[in-house]
């Protein structure tokens, strides 16, 4: 059986259902000439396993939920790497590298695409924005991202690329965002969406997994879990928290 894709909030996610024909990834699996290792990781973590062993069906928009280790990284990079696109983000025209830190996931993985699917994309990882940055600026006169905020940067990328139609990736972005700025990606993602854009979004962020029409992706010890919003783990403990940070915090005390 293949791993589903779950479910998120908002109104918009049959609409984006009916544009699956057209996804530039639509599914993801094992390549037949070039398995992987069990024994070895990344394919002892069980979500990669899962991934390795059933197939993995995505939608236009992907989000991809978990604790720290569960895979979540590894899965959406991996993903932007077969697809084509530079390991430490960009689009598929940028070579820039510094130091590899992705796993050799990519290599044995194969992607269905859809119909006539474009083969554009962007990548951006949380822990290789400066970098990435540092190489625009080098290359391209008047780019300026180091001069702003590292928030202000990462929507200024998003929204400098805003008329790229293809597959967006993003690795735990909210890592650069404010709540303000969470709320500014929500918006554009919903945008380049409804221009027929694919989303894969990996996060911590209670806010960013809300995205409307997304569905959502939990991983953990038991593998790849299709999971409505309302159930995820961290969306409790947020609400939680919030409504009494004591609760929480004397656990730390009492250690």
């Amino acid at each position: 059986m293949r791993a589903a894709a779950g479910g998120g909030p908002g109104p918009d996610r049959a609409a984006l259902d009916r544009l699956a024909w057209r996804l530039p990834v639509r599914q993801v699996t094992e390549h037949p000439r070039s398995p992987a290792d069990r024994g070895t990781w990344p394919a002892t973590v069980p979500a990669v396993r899962q991934l390795l062993d059933e197939g993995l069906d995505l939608s236009a928009a992907t989000v991809v939920v978990g604790a720290n280790g569960a895979g979540k990284s590894t899965l959406v990079e991996a993903v932007a790497e077969a697809f084509g696109l530079n390991a430490e983000g960009g689009t598929r025209n940028v070579v820039h590298e510094t130091r590899r830190t992705s796993s050799d996931l990519a290599e044995h993985l194969q992607l269905a695409r859809g119909a006539q699917a474009t083969r554009d994309g962007v990548f951006l990882r949380a822990e290789t924005m400066y970098g990435l940055f540092t190489y625009y600026e080098s290359v391209f006169r008047g780019a300026d991202h180091h001069r702003r905020s590292h928030g202000e940067a990462f929507l200024q990328f998003c929204a400098e690329r805003a008329g790229l139609t293809g597959l967006w990736v993003l690795d735990e972005p909210e890592s650069a965002l404010s709540f303000d700025g969470c709320l500014a990606l929500i918006a554009h993602l919903r945008d380049i969406l409804a221009d027929g854009s694919q989303v894969i979004l990996s996060t911590h962020s209670p806010v960013l997994a809300a995205l409307p029409g997304a569905r959502i992706l939990l991983l953990d010890e038991r593998g790849i879990t299709p999971t409505e919003y309302d159930d995820l783990p961290f969306v409790y403990h947020h609400r939680s928290f919030l409504d009494s940070p004591q609760r929480y915090l004397r656990h730390l005390y009492d250690a």
